[in-house]
């Protein structure tokens, strides 16, 4: 306690959540983001010459986006106020504002006004910061974990400019932990813990980028452990997993098992088997897996492995990522396991994907001829005396929309890349793509049965 601190403040202070409490002060405090605070980025160009335009701090909880905030104030010497967007209205932004004209006008200090989930105002209120953003007479700073295009309005959007914050890397999380284990003022020192690599690793895995969720877990995983006869709390894997509620599963998301898992998941649903498919991909939701990461995977199988033999799985997909995206967990997880569901019990095909191999394969092995005549667009008069477009036959002024006119280059003529198989839906395509052809053969075509070699 220094001689201006009163002693409430002091114990209001030490009663405050270690996440809180060891909060950085300065930039050289600050952990991670060093792709817009590393030296000669943007960011900090900005805040050590005192030229901060408005800003939108976009990225997942526990990232820094107030925490940094905070900073700026200090380093530039700005008047700072924060609120939070659930709890204000215009009210307050209007005795803000009068407070900055005041800051301005007796002490020359700027105002930096924080809005937490800036995203929650509604756009009277968001409007209601432009002109004051416009002249000057504030510094907006809003946190965000959604995506701003979006939620922001356009015209305060384009008077700020975004930084994405990104989720802590693992050894950044390391440090901030040891850091409060370490801290003698605001940190753990006085409570004599130890920490087991095995119980550190859990914690970070738990945290998944989140620093603040990785300060709450060790504080409540040092405070659930009695002192030792030697006054010291050693902290395992079983305490850590006991405080935290979370059981240890053997899982590095950027290591073998997350593969494995991820592996397990994928091959699960194409075995057609949606109880393995649901096992494996609650493993990696409990391990600490980001939803979305499945999300992307689910879309990927969709269309390799279920492709047009059910249409529908890949809009199933996609519906379940931006459900989870819109819904957040734990409530968007269900979304992810229907859709599971759905693409393990779905027809398969992986005609589409071998379809892509072949076509990428004859790119990569053959001439890459011009496009036929008949198929370029005779936008000009030379163009047209050029040929283009000559022969070209308009698919729609025939029976049944089908001209039967070559499309490919000469050299790939009647090339069959996409070959669909008898399942689901695929069945109706090949007795179509078999009409097509045989169509084609009555008008003096060439082509031949979708079964036939791709070469």
């Amino acid at each position: 306690m220094n001689l201006f601190e009163h002693a409430g403040d002091k114990a209001r202070r030490d009663l405050a959540p270690l996440a809180d409490r060891m909060r950085p002060r300065t930039l050289g405090e600050f952990v991670g983001q060093e792709h817009i605070l590393g030296p000669e980025k943007v960011l900090t160009k900005l805040i050590t010459k005192d030229a901060l335009p408005s800003m939108i701090f976009w990225g997942p909880p526990g990232t820094g986006k107030s925490t940094l905030a905070r900073i700026i104030a200090n380093v530039t010497d700005a008047h700072f106020v924060g609120f939070s967007a659930v709890l204000s209205g215009v009210k307050e932004i209007r005795q803000v504002i009068a407070e900055a004209r005041e800051q301005w006008s007796l002490h020359r200090r700027r105002t930096i006004l924080f809005v937490d989930e800036i995203h929650r105002f509604n756009k009277a209120r968001q409007d209601a910061f432009l002109p004051h953003v416009e002249s000057g007479t504030i510094v907006l700073i809003g946190a965000t974990t959604e995506n701003p295009s979006f939620e922001v309005v356009s015209p305060l959007l384009s008077r700020c400019r975004v930084f994405t914050l990104e989720p802590l890397k693992e050894d950044e999380l390391r440090t901030i932990v040891m850091r409060a284990i370490e801290d003698e003022e605001r940190g753990l020192a006085s409570l004599h813990c130890e920490l087991e690599p095995e119980a550190l690793d859990h914690i970070l895995l738990m945290a998944n980028g989140d620093a603040r969720g990785a300060l709450n877990m060790l504080e409540v995983s040092v405070l659930s452990v009695a002192p030792g006869a030697d006054g010291v709390r050693r902290v395992t894997l079983a305490a850590v997993e006991e405080a935290i509620q979370k059981k240890h599963l053997l899982y590095d998301k950027g290591g073998e098992e997350h593969y494995n898992i991820i592996s397990a998941l994928h091959k699960s649903m194409r075995s057609s088997d949606p109880d393995a498919a649901l096992y494996w991909m609650g493993r990696m939701l409990e391990a600490g897996e980001d939803p979305l990461y499945i999300a992307r995977r689910l879309i990927r199988f969709a269309s390799e492995d279920v492709g047009n033999a059910d249409p529908q799985a890949l809009s199933v997909a996609v519906a379940a990522m931006q459900a989870y995206h819109f819904v957040g967990s734990p409530e968007g997880e269900l979304a992810l396991a229907q859709a599971v569901v759905y693409l393990a019990t779905a027809p398969k095909s992986n005609a589409v994907y071998a379809a892509v191999n072949r076509m990428q394969r004859d790119i990569q092995e053959t001439t890459a001829e011009p496009v036929p005549l008949h198929l370029r667009n005779p936008v000009t008069s030379l163009m047209k005396r050029l040929g283009y477009g000559k022969g070209y036959q308009y698919d729609h002024n025939h029976p049944n929309h089908y001209a039967g006119q070559e499309c490919l280059p000469e050299s790939l003529r009647d090339r069959a890349y996409y070959i669909p198989t008898d399942q689901g839906y695929e069945r109706t395509i090949k007795e179509r793509l078999r009409f097509w052809r045989r169509r084609r053969e009555a008008k003096g075509g060439s082509g031949g049965e979708g079964e036939g070699p791709s070469r």
